[in-house]
């Protein structure tokens, strides 16, 4: 698999839903990759104290939505670890698997003006590319501010990023989850086989 282009796509996917997988697509296709790895985390230093489903579970609605993808595979990378989860560890891991392979970090705006402030940014930076995608209705992800940014980390990390050309909703996690909790269709905003899982298993509830 040596010197593959191979999309990291994290997340805690509470649930996965289909804004996640149209920007794996995104990236699939306009940065020409090999595939899309989606990451569920597993403890996450920033989501404690929160309503997450078990690592398991939120693992088990990747698979299933990955099936009808040819591109997409999961990794429980994350969930296996013990403690927080970090990226700067999930791309060093990755890296010492196969050490050829070319990683592109793909994320929203709103990540991308916290990137600095994650453990070891520097390393971040310096072993994968990343990828934006930003909602257009965003006051603080504006073109112009975007930009801003992705010059600011160029020169301070040398960093490689690409904006990505989406055309990204506003469908959360929290909203499916939500409608989830009062029992209606939420077979719009997830794959078919995902919105069956929650039905039967009562997720949300």
């Amino acid at each position: 698999m040596g010197g593959k282009h191979i999309g990291i796509l994290g997340g805690t996917f509470n649930p996965i839903h289909n804004q996640h997988l149209y920007l794996a697509k995104c990236a699939y296709e306009q940065l020409a990759l090999d595939r899309v790895i989606l990451i569920p985390s597993g403890i996450s230093y920033l989501k404690q104290g929160t309503n997450v489903l078990p690592s398991d579970i939120r693992y088990e609605m990747c698979m299933i939505a990955a099936k009808e993808l040819p591109y997409v595979e999961v990794s429980d990378i994350e969930i296996k670890r013990s403690g927080n989860t970090y990226t700067r560890d999930t791309i060093q891991e990755l890296l010492e698997a196969d050490s050829e392979a070319v990683y592109c970090f793909i994320i929203g705006g709103d990540t991308l003006f916290m990137m600095d402030k994650w453990k070891d940014p520097e390393y971040i930076f310096k072993n994968c590319r990343i990828a934006v995608a930003a909602r257009k209705d965003e006051n603080d992800q504006t073109p112009e501010k975007i930009r801003q940014k992705i010059s600011e980390y160029e020169e301070k990390y040398n960093a490689s990023i690409s904006i990505l050309e989406t055309e990204v909703s506003d469908l959360s996690s929290r909203m499916i989850r939500s409608l989830a909790a009062k029992g209606e269709d939420i077979s719009s905003y997830v794959p078919a086989g995902v919105a069956g899982y929650i039905r039967e298993k009562g997720l949300y509830r």
